[in-house]
């Protein structure tokens, strides 16, 4: 007997069902495979409905709306190093759909704020993944405008703010690496949170200690040792 085709009346039924099926089998892993041997159905509606702008399926969007115990278990395919191409095209399809919401990358209001940073951002890395150095730029260029207010806001990453250089490949590196593992903005934090561990804490003579004051108007030399020291008035030996 021909089995029954099903036809889903939308995007959140389709996720409900694909939901439950992996809370039955509870697989430690899954793929397109997986999904076309177990849910032909739910494969069927996200092939015809769920496609990106390069009329590709949008397997991002559908991991998004998964359960989120499920979605780090997602296996998407990998792929090799591309050919690097420029498209600015491409890049302008992607700010069209920010439009005039750039601020989310300087000050997000809110979870609604954050949610469309990241689905913005992993548009990008999706085309920088395939090639696109000016998708790449991009990314670079808006993720660090949130880094910097991190830097500014956490006291770990501080330790970055002499490191620019190296922030930027550390966001190229995690646009290279990352296939879905919830929030790219989660995962950039993660990866200058636990690198920051191993470098060195460098000090500006410019910085200012107190108002007005900076850590060189500070600095003393002892007459004898001849060792350097911010000056503290509570511990001048000379002090009357």
């Amino acid at each position: 007997m021909a089995r029954k085709r099903i036809r889903f009346a939308d995007f959140d039924q389709a996720i409900r069902i694909l939901n439950n099926l992996l809370r039955e089998e509870e697989p430690l892993t899954f793929n397109t495979s997986w999904i076309i041997a177990r849910a032909p159905a739910v494969y069927r509606y996200i092939h015809k409905h769920v496609r990106t702008d390069n009329d590709e399926i949008d397997w991002d969007t559908v991991t998004h709306a998964l359960d989120k115990c499920f979605q780090s278990r997602w296996k998407g395919r990998r792929h090799g190093p591309k050919k690097q191409y420029e498209n600015q095209a491409e890049v302008d399809a992607v700010l069209k759909k920010l439009g005039d919401k750039m601020y989310i990358y300087i000050a997000a209001q809110g979870d609604e704020d954050r949610a469309l940073r990241d689905r913005i951002t992993v548009l990008f890395v999706r085309l920088a993944q395939k090639g696109n150095i000016l998708a790449q730029q991009q990314v670079v260029m808006l993720v660090r405008c949130t880094v910097d207010d991190w830097i500014e806001k956490f006291f770990m990453l501080n330790r970055w703010s002499s490191y620019g250089e190296e922030i930027d490949d550390k966001i190229i590196g995690c646009v290279q690496r990352y296939r879905y593992t919830g929030s790219f903005f989660g995962y950039v934090f993660k990866t200058l949170y636990y690198s920051a561990r191993y470098l060195r804490q460098v000090y500006s003579l410019d910085k200012e200690v107190f108002p007005g004051v900076t850590m060189a108007d500070s600095l003393v030399q002892d007459a004898e040792t001849g060792e350097v020291r911010v000056f503290d008035k509570t511990h001048d030996s000379n002090r009357p």
